[in-house]
């Protein structure tokens, strides 16, 4: 599977933004797509995850209620809408898939996407 990221960008405190992670190679039937992210001089850490065949969900405590993912079957793509943005989301933005249920480390997803910059400025 090749995932390709777009959609970060610069935005201030209290906006949104939406990211999209497209899929091609193979079908994603079965896998589970996840979003993760790195902040500078942090750790890699869980955002969100969507199994693709029935749209179960789950996100990280830190954006539950805030962030959104979803899929369009029909496109590969799976979606992460963020809004309440705060300073602390600033970071490189990556999606993922594997294989089966998911899973909250990211060295469990072997196909990876290059990052996407999000930005929020005060």
């Amino acid at each position: 599977v090749q995932l390709q990221a777009s959609g970060g960008g610069v935005v201030q405190a209290g906006g949104s933004l939406t990211l999209s992670c497209t899929a091609s190679g193979r079908t994603l039937s079965g896998h589970t797509m996840a979003w993760f992210r790195q902040a500078p001089g942090k750790e890699r850490e869980f955002v969100a995850f969507i199994m693709w065949n029935d749209g179960d969900t789950g996100y990280a405590d830190s954006v539950k209620d805030r962030f959104i993912i979803s899929r369009d079957i029909g496109e590969s793509t799976v979606y992460l809408r963020m809004g309440s943005l705060n300073l602390e989301d600033t970071a490189v933005y990556f999606c993922a898939a594997r294989g089966g249920w998911p899973k909250f480390n990211g060295d469990e997803y072997i196909f990876w996407g290059r990052g996407t910059q999000v930005t929020v400025s005060s």
